[in-house]
């Protein structure tokens, strides 16, 4: 019955094969050394390298070490235990560094989307993409017109079939410069205003329904949201949202509302 002759990278590995019988701590060179005792055909080649290699280590510990040489080698170590680090050298090490500051991000991409999370209300969504909008949008788009914002209610109603809202109490004074109307990413109708205040903008947009049920909540204090360094307040009544938005934070829109709602 023939044996498996050792492949050629057996072979290789016959050539720095240990001479002793002490089991080698490779996986590799212990496969190639069973083959080659197994086969016949290497066992006689493999035993002349085991020799050959003895003779070699018994000829190097035959030569004599010149005293000038050996005194090197006095108070040496040459195999020292590895250095045992300490944290600090931990913490400065570029990897940990590098990992490190991934989980920061990580972690602080997390905490922003849990808080945009726990601030969320129904048209939340909708409002942060108006925001954008807003950051974006050039006084050119806009149809001048000069009144009051609470005034503008009936114009959406008459010319644009809008759903007809009243722009709240707290902003109805503020004056205008121009105004339009446009279809969002999903078709919806919104009305956009722009008032002399701080270049703030209005927006009017139908509130978000719920799927399950086919309505809206309605509620009637003020929601907070941000975006792109803007920052909008929303309430929503009837079915419609009103959004005031500007470029700054909340305590730049809170001024303009009740205590009770800031």
């Amino acid at each position: 019955m023939n044996r498996i002759l050792p492949s050629r990278q057996q072979r290789a590995l016959l050539h720095c094969a240990p001479f002793s019988e002490t089991r080698a701590p490779d996986r590799a060179m212990r496969v190639a050394v069973h083959r080659a005792r197994k086969a016949k055909a290497t066992m006689e080649s493999f035993s002349w390298q085991q020799s050959f290699d003895r003779a070699v280590a018994d000829l190097v510990r035959a030569i004599p070490i010149p005293p000038e040489i050996s005194e090197w080698f006095a108070n040496e170590n040459l195999l020292t235990a590895a250095e045992k680090r300490s944290w600090k050298k931990t913490a400065r090490n570029p990897v940990t560094m590098a990992i490190a500051l991934a989980l920061l991000v990580i972690t602080g991409i997390f905490a922003i989307k849990l808080h945009e999370k726990m601030q969320d209300f129904p048209g939340s969504a909708a409002a942060r993409k108006l925001l954008t909008i807003a950051s974006s949008t050039r006084s050119i788009l806009l149809d001048p017109v000069k009144t009051d914002a609470g005034a503008l209610g009936d114009l959406f109603f008459m010319k644009h079939r809008l759903e007809h809202y009243d722009v709240p109490a707290e902003f109805a004074d503020f004056r205008t410069l121009g105004c339009r109307v446009f279809d969002d990413d999903e078709a919806h109708r919104v009305a956009q205003i722009w008032v002399i205040e701080k270049q703030m903008q209005f927006f009017l947009f139908p509130a978000e329904k719920n799927p399950n049920e086919g309505r809206t909540a309605d509620f009637s204090d003020w929601r907070y949201v941000e975006q792109e360094g803007w920052t909008g307040v929303v309430q929503q009544r009837n079915g419609v949202c009103f959004m005031a938005a500007l470029r700054g934070k909340k305590k730049d829109l809170a001024r303009y509302l009740p205590k009770s709602q800031n």
